[in-house]
């Protein structure tokens, strides 16, 4: 009680070379740029086309949503401090990035999950999917995603911030996040860690087995379908959340599932700098390029766009 409570943290940072600096500053400057852009784009043509009001394209827009938030979180401190001598963030500061990072990395789990249970009903059950997923249905489910990822956020920032800092201010990361809190924490971590460790897991394996189990089902029920372009069909819309899943819970439990060791930390920085900053880019690329109803309304966009440029050059003349 008589010790002095840390009111500053340093990161470590990704890199001390300014030659490597540089480089890094500048690509994960159009790496934000690219998520700002993509996420804010489809977001914007999911709620304006009348073609794209389904569930599906209800739940993307949320993961949209969610996706631009969840970077901000993180990569504008990020490249700030790339190019910065010295990577400062105050306590407060530091709990308020790592509550709003895993309350939004929650809402993204529970949002794939709720995308994986759409894809089921719509592939199990094409007759009854209309009544299956229903408007109130989907409104309660996103709901249930940012209720649930805003609570187990809280109890994981009031259990580390809860903790004594008392020695080193130095985090080995390149933002607030569990495992390099709690090393620095001098406070016994063992109830914290099972309590985290606990949510972590429950969130990350639950959403993951529905997504399982949902295409356990949907490729059951492809293998069934006769023609060759019919389960092509089924496939193809399944491909991009497929894609986006993977990526992101690869990453994530390349991050927390590892022993502790200089290597292992090096490898979760790796991974962690896949979920937090080129998973958010990624998804709307990935939906834009593979989904061919997005692909078509961004085509017809872009045409409306460029015949409205020539006709007002036109009449300037």
């Amino acid at each position: 009680m008589n010790q002095s409570r840390l009111t500053m943290f340093e990161f470590s940072g990704l890199t001390n070379e300014p030659t490597i600096a540089f480089f890094l500053f500048v690509f994960f400057l159009l790496v934000y740029m690219i998520t700002v852009m993509g996420n804010v784009g489809l977001f914007v043509i999911v709620r304006r086309t009348s073609t794209l009001q389904s569930p599906m394209y209800y739940f993307l827009s949320y993961l949209s949503l969610v996706d631009l938030f969840y970077s901000t979180t993180v990569t504008p401190k990020m490249i700030s401090d790339i190019v910065s001598r010295r990577k400062f963030i105050s306590f407060y500061g530091c709990a308020l990035q790592f509550y709003f990072f895993a309350a939004l990395a929650s809402i993204d789990v529970h949002l794939l999950s709720n995308m994986s249970y759409d894809r089921y009903a719509a592939i199990c059950h094409p007759l009854h999917y209309v009544f299956i997923m229903t408007k109130a249905k989907c409104l309660r489910m996103v709901g249930a995603a940012f209720t649930l990822g805003f609570l187990q956020s809280s109890v994981q920032t009031s259990c580390i911030f809860g903790l004594q800092y008392c020695d080193s201010n130095l985090i080995d990361h390149f933002y607030c996040d569990v495992p390099p809190l709690l090393k620095l924490s001098c406070s016994d971590t063992f109830t914290c860690s099972i309590i985290i460790t606990s949510l972590i897991g429950f969130y990350s394996i639950g959403s993951l087995t529905t997504i399982l189990i949902s295409y356990l089902f949907i490729m059951v029920s492809i293998l069934k379908i006769t023609s060759s372009k019919g389960r092509q069909k089924a496939f193809s819309t399944c491909s991009s959340h497929i894609m986006c899943a993977s990526i992101f819970y690869v990453s994530v439990f390349l991050t927390y599932l590892h022993s502790p060791s200089s290597v292992a930390d090096k490898q979760s920085k790796v991974a962690a700098i896949f979920y937090s900053v080129m998973t958010p880019m990624l998804n709307p690329l990935i939906y834009s390029l593979r989904n061919q109803e997005v692909k078509t309304v961004i085509v017809q966009v872009v045409k409306r766009r460029i015949v409205t440029q020539v006709m007002g050059l036109a009449l300037r003349f």
